[in-house]
């Protein structure tokens, strides 16, 4: 999977550095030691910048281009691609600005998603939700609720 960011590094933090962050942030990095690390060979898993652009005509913006082993990811499962693909990366110290601006996946990949078991007509009437995206989210507990 292929995915290329709009990237603007904090003052200091060089290119190279903001890109390699968030190939991390977003595959395999964590900012502790987990004891399952060593289970397994991280190096397959991780996602790789292997390009940086400057952006014509503005000031410390980059495009950041991230490879990602499909091996990362479980088949079929499209919130599972995104969790780990921008679930995390967006509130990286290092980036003053991240967006992402263009995502590639491979056919072969694509057809593993397999969409609504009923059609999204069937969903869009039973959420009465029709002329947007059907959109969700986790609450988390540093909300507050109990």
């Amino acid at each position: 999977i292929l995915a290329a960011f709009r990237v603007t590094p904090q003052p200091g933090v060089p290119p190279e550095e903001a890109g390699a962050a968030v190939a991390a942030e977003s595959s395999t990095g964590t900012w502790t030691t987990v004891w399952t690390d060593g289970l397994t060979s991280l190096d397959r898993y991780k996602g790789r910048c292997y390009n940086i652009e400057p952006v014509a005509g503005e000031e410390n913006q980059y495009i950041c281009y991230v490879a990602y082993p499909l091996d990362l990811f479980e088949e079929g499962s499209v919130t599972n691609m995104f969790t780990s693909i921008v679930g995390n990366v967006f509130g990286f110290k290092a980036l003053r600005a991240l967006r992402l601006e263009d995502l590639r996946i491979p056919p072969a990949y694509s057809k593993t998603f397999q969409g609504p078991p009923h059609g999204i007509q069937v969903e869009r009437d039973k959420l009465n939700k029709y002329g947007r995206p059907l959109l969700g989210c986790t609450i988390k507990p540093k909300l507050g609720l109990s």
